[in-house]
């Protein structure tokens, strides 16, 4: 992780009375006991993870410029006693181009502001934590759909809505009342995501991603393979040798509950039925519960999950912005200077480069 910026201060949010400005600063080992509290429960053992990478981090990014592995944590407080709000990022591929806002916590101090105090400190947090990523070309964050506050904060700071999923909760039947695996079409093959495999899935969630997100997202096998778990399996067309049919189990993420990522191909809607039902079955092995994640644009599978016994649980919103960064003008004159002191040297009887002009 690079060296930490000073900590940045903004005026006082309006709604909060009182006290100095603003401050945020990178999370630090004195910050953890004030962080025990209802507010920030789930999150601790995350943001001790976070304190105990710092140190490899720093040295790491001291021998070799690189991505950091370890999340990003900031902490808003106007009184060093009392945190305000706690923001985590995480870079979402490995080249860091696509980072993502994995958390974004207010405290009760922050609540009883309002919602014009809420919306500035968590403004301040995810700014700072923008300014900090030097290397990314875009940033993503989800938000529910009903959470009003939060979505306006995001919008003002240039996050644009990009996708819109519902959230199924299902019980998988039992293990004795699982498809039989020739309900699949013969032509298809029942394949686990691998390494050899994962470039399949890749090509399809690349087809059923709307194309400025998929920019955005700047994922690649490795990403995918790093961002799911197994079971994860695809149904692969052998003639053609694409997956027209996934279900990805993501990685644990906000919530402890086994999340499915289902990807239908737009020209394999046929298989909308048995076919489906056994990725879902296959992926969901061993988990009491799990969520499926499905395209609010996608009626009919909406309907279809319904049909299976599904409650839909929720709706998630996916944001997005680009970031755009003025690079410092080159020093022309300089580099002209010393490239030509170079040449001159192997070439001392050649007439010099001419240089730009300039003071």
């Amino acid at each position: 992780m690079p060296p930490a910026p000073p900590a940045a201060t903004t005026p006082s949010p309006a709604g909060l009375q009182g006290g100095g400005p603003l401050s945020i600063q990178p999370l630090k080992g004195w910050h953890l006991p004030l962080l025990q509290d209802g507010d920030y429960d789930d999150l601790i053992p995350l943001l001790q993870r976070a304190l105990l990478l710092q140190g490899p981090e720093r040295l790491l990014h001291s021998l070799a410029p690189r991505p950091s592995l370890a999340p990003d944590v900031l902490v808003a407080h106007r009184d060093p006693q009392q945190p305000l709000g706690v923001v985590v990022s995480e870079r979402f591929n490995r080249s860091g181009s696509c980072w993502q806002l994995q958390h974004l916590r207010s405290g009760a101090a922050c609540l009883q502001a309002g919602e014009a105090g809420r919306m500035a400190i968590e403004a301040a947090l995810v700014r700072a934590a923008i300014q900090r990523s030097r290397g990314a070309a875009s940033w993503i964050a989800t938000s529910a759909s009903c959470d009003s506050v939060r979505l306006a904060a995001l919008r003002q700071l240039g996050f644009q809505p990009l996708r819109r999923e519902t959230l199924w909760r299902w019980e998988p039947p039992a293990e004795a009342d699982q498809l039989d695996p020739s309900s699949v079409p013969s032509e298809l093959q029942l394949t686990r995501l691998n390494r050899r495999s994962a470039s399949n899935l890749w090509q399809l969630e690349q087809a059923v991603l709307p194309a400025q997100l998929r920019q955005l997202l700047d994922r690649s096998v490795d990403d995918l393979l790093d961002q799911s778990e197994q079971p994860s399996l695809m149904l692969v067309d052998a003639n053609r040798r694409q997956a027209v049919a996934g279900a990805r189990r993501l990685r644990l993420g906000q919530r402890p509950v086994v999340e499915i990522e289902l990807s239908l191909h737009p020209g394999w809607g046929h298989l909308l039925g048995a076919p489906l039902q056994l990725l879902l079955e296959q992926a969901a092995a061993g988990a009491a519960q799990v969520l499926v994640r499905c395209d609010n644009l996608d009626a009919e599978r909406a309907a279809w999950l319904q049909d299976l016994g599904m409650a839909p649980e929720g709706e998630e919103v996916l944001m997005a912005r680009s970031v755009w960064r003025r690079h410092a003008p080159q020093q022309t004159q300089a580099m002209a200077q010393r490239l030509e002191a170079v040449l001159g040297q192997l070439q001392p009887r050649q007439r010099p480069i001419p240089t730009p002009l300039g003071r």
